[in-house]
Parts: C-alpha cells; structure tokens; sequence
C-alpha cells in the first residue's frame, strides 16, 4: 500500500499492516489517534508532560502488541489504554486509591472475620451511589468509564453537546468523590472501632 494511500486506510487495514510490523501504518495510525489519546490523558491529570508520556506509552504498547490479538474497536481500546495509563500513573504517585485498593484497606491486616462483608458492603454502597445520580449522569458516567467512549462519542450517542456531556459528567464526579470520601471515613472509623 502506497503511503498517501495509508492515511486514507481505515483501522482494521492499519492494524492488519501494522501486525506485520509495517512503520509507515503505526505512523498512520499515530497521527490519526495520538491527539485524542493525549486528550483523553490530559483532561484527567491536566499535566501536559505526563499525558505526553502516557500517550507515547499506549502506542508503544500499541506497537509491541503487534499481532498479538485483534483489536475489535481502536478507538475505544486507546481510550481504556489511556484511562489505564493514567490511573496507573496516579495510583504510583498516591494521587489516588482505585477502588480495589480501597476495599483492600478494608481488609486489614488484623484479620478481622467481616473483611469480606466490608468489602461487599462498599463495593454494593458504590454501586447504589452510581444508581442515585440523575439519570443523565449515570448514563454518561457509564458510557464514559465502563465502555471508555469520549465525550465527542458520547455526545454523538446521546444526541447533546460535548459541553453538556462534559458539565454532566463533572457534576456526576463531585457526586461521587464526596460520597465515597464520606463512605471511605465511616467505613475507617468502623474498622478502627
């Protein structure tokens, strides 16, 4: 395939190429995804030069992935790639707890006998908290975290504005960090007590 002809090529013949580990089709697909890739790094660290790193360590992993298995969605698979990315990034800095760690913390190293009825506990209290927020945040909340679609895809899906998929989607997390803080204190107090 002629070079000009690659950057009109759609995923799954890119991906196809690139599985041969053809250059010029990594570099294609590059210059078509990395800006949304990096987008997706930065609104969620607002850190231009760490994005950069996160975005250039999905598409090595991109690259190195090769052939490995296909790649049903590219778009959806880089966006997860970056999302991944960043927690990993944030959970080695403890910016962050991810909720697996959390509920760990619920499994104390004193052995208590109900750390498992805490870990159920809070993994049902944060499943209901998702459900209480208003029916817009909650599909936006799950179209963005569990199918890992931009705001741009979510906003195509919904038929509203990107800004309203964002607003609704910051309101949806203020909801929810508050909440958690307040379930992450009383579930402490409870292990301590």
């Amino acid at each position: 395939m002629a070079p000009d002809e690659l950057y009109i090529a759609d995923d799954a013949e890119l991906l196809s190429l690139l599985s041969e580990g053809n250059k010029p089709a990594f570099d294609a697909l590059y210059n078509k995804y990395w800006k949304q890739v990096y987008n997706a790094a930065y609104k969620r660290l607002n850190d231009a030069e760490r994005a950069q790193d996160i975005a250039q360590d999905v598409f090595v992993q991109l690259w190195v992935r090769g052939s490995k298995s296909p790649i049903e969605n590219l778009p959806a698979y880089l966006l997860v790639a970056a999302r991944n990315g960043v927690f990993k990034y944030m959970e080695k800095e403890s910016r962050y707890a991810a909720l697996p760690d959390t509920a760990q913390e619920i499994e104390s190293p004193l052995g208590r006998a109900d750390a498992n009825v805490l870990h159920d506990e809070f993994l049902k209290a944060f499943n209901e908290l998702i459900d209480t927020l208003p029916p817009q945040q909650r599909i936006i909340f799950n179209l963005r975290f569990n199918e890992g679609l931009s705001s741009q895809q979510i906003a195509d899906q919904l038929q509203i504005s990107p800004k309203t998929v964002r607003n609704q989607m910051g309101k949806a997390l203020a909801t929810l960090r508050k909440s958690l803080f307040l379930l992450h204190v009383l579930l402490y107090f409870y292990q301590k007590g």
